[in-house]
């Protein structure tokens, strides 16, 4: 039932933003990146078919914000098939329940994210004492209880296909979160990243609100496997991906991305690795 779903008791609305908040930009004809404050939301479909999947559903309370963007591109009263989700951290799940009741459509995640999402666990703490900024800094503040989605939300499937997104795969990219996934398109190296890489360095207030490109790994102060982050990390380079929408951060293509991207894998211990912090061995 839908009066069943919650979310932790510490959801709220985060006062951070950044000058790409509000804005959106088409990484291909049918995927779309909008910013919602400091994260990325995807919609995949072509806007002329009025058929889309959205990825990720945004920060607390900006419900009201994806629906109309979702309507501005594929028409009034349209609604997504359905939504997919890289992981449960709140600004990636921060809108999800309204966007439930208001659209009635199925989540999908992977089996080992179901216990965040379903109130049985929850992350981690945020580490603060990692080095890179003020949003470290922050991290204690933000929601970290599991919300609850009941039977609203429902696994992957197993032959590694993504519901209503032909030609993509799932992939699994543990390490930031136990089931967090990246979604991939063969024919021609699309890939939906979540926060398995992202493009600012996500720990620095300054970066965050100015969107400075720079690769990166995961956000430091939520990130709880560093080794297991890196091997994502060398699984999404060996793809060979020709254009990337990441959890936070612009979109980077072509030689700029492999470049990017080899040289994160190759020295993913200097440049995402924490030299200290609660989860750095």
């Amino acid at each position: 039932m839908q009066r069943d779903m919650n979310y932790g008791s510490d959801y709220k609305y985060i006062p951070a933003t950044s000058i790409g908040s509000g804005m959106g930009i088409e990484v291909l004809p049918d995927l779309y990146q909008h910013t919602i404050q400091i994260v990325n939301i995807a919609l995949f479909g072509d806007p002329a078919k009025n058929e889309f999947v959205l990825v990720d559903a945004g920060m607390p309370g900006s419900a009201d914000e994806i629906i109309t963007v979702a309507e501005e591109r594929f028409g009034a009263n349209s609604r997504p098939k359905a939504i997919i989700l890289t992981h449960g951290h709140f600004d990636h799940v921060g809108a999800i329940i309204e966007l439930i009741k208001h659209w009635e459509v199925p989540v999908f995640a992977h089996p080992l994210e179901m216990p965040f999402l379903t109130g049985q666990q929850s992350y981690p703490e945020p580490d603060p004492t990692v080095e890179g900024g003020m949003v470290a800094k922050m991290s204690p503040m933000f929601p970290n209880e599991p919300i609850n989605l009941g039977n609203h939300v429902q696994a992957l499937p197993a032959d590694g296909s993504v519901p209503h997104m032909a030609g993509f795969r799932w992939i699994h990219t543990p390490g930031h979160t136990p089931g967090h996934v990246s979604l991939f398109r063969d024919t021609d190296g699309a890939l939906i990243v979540g926060d398995a890489f992202v493009t600012v360095k996500q720990e620095t207030l300054y970066k965050v609100l100015t969107q400075e490109k720079e690769i990166s790994g995961p956000p430091r102060y939520l990130t709880p496997d560093w080794q297991a982050s890196w091997n994502s990390v060398k699984t999404l380079e060996k793809l060979n991906p020709t254009v990337a929408v990441t959890g936070h951060g612009l979109p980077m293509v072509g030689e700029e991305l492999t470049e990017n991207l080899q040289k994160l894998a190759r020295e993913f211990d200097r440049i995402a690795i924490p030299d200290h912090g609660r989860y750095v061995e």
